[in-house]
């Protein structure tokens, strides 16, 4: 009997299932937030100046976070961690949200289906994000949050603005740019 082209699966639940999960979801992290998009075009040095006017950083802003969104939503949350290292509980809050964004949005292979609807990553970003904050904020640490969420929000902002746009070759910028 041939098993060409199938997934091998172990029979036993016992450790060595273990093990094949965790080396298929190490693979998959280090796939997941190593594939999205290049850190090195994200921060190529040549690629940023001053936008001329309003309006140009605001396209730029708009194209770049379209095309960055999942290298912005790792520095945000990076930020937050770095705010909490010295609160606990609010440390523990983080991480189990974390492997909630690590499931729901970092490693998923196919769309998101809740009662036969695809659900847009945009909308999965934004309610992660609130529920994060929100948890956070019931952890008592809401000065360290608020603080690390609008530092996030800066260097998002800075980069966003500041980075041109003509070396991105994405469908989605490129709609978003000539939309604008």
């Amino acid at each position: 009997m041939t098993t060409y082209g199938t997934i091998p699966t172990s029979s036993s639940p016992g450790p060595s299932s273990n093990m094949e999960y965790l080396s298929r979801a190490k693979e998959r992290v280090i796939e997941g937030l190593g594939d999205r998009r290049p850190w090195k075009l994200m921060f190529n040095i040549r690629s940023f100046n001053f936008p001329g006017n309003l309006s140009e950083a605001i396209s730029r802003g708009r194209s770049n976070v379209a095309y960055f969104r999942m290298n912005y939503a790792i520095i945000v949350l990076l930020i937050l961690f770095l705010s909490l290292l010295w609160h606990p509980i609010s440390l523990i809050v983080f991480v189990a949200m974390m492997a909630a964004w690590l499931v729901l949005y970092f490693l998923r292979d196919e769309p998101l289906v809740i009662f036969r609807r695809t659900i847009d990553d945009r909308v999965i970003l934004m309610v992660l994000g609130v529920l994060t904050v929100v948890f956070l904020l019931l952890t008592d640490a809401t000065p360290n949050i608020l603080w690390s969420l609008l530092v996030g929000a800066a260097v998002v902002l800075v980069h966003a603005s500041f980075r041109r746009t003509d070396d991105l070759d994405d469908e989605e910028s490129a709609g978003l740019m000539s939309s604008s």
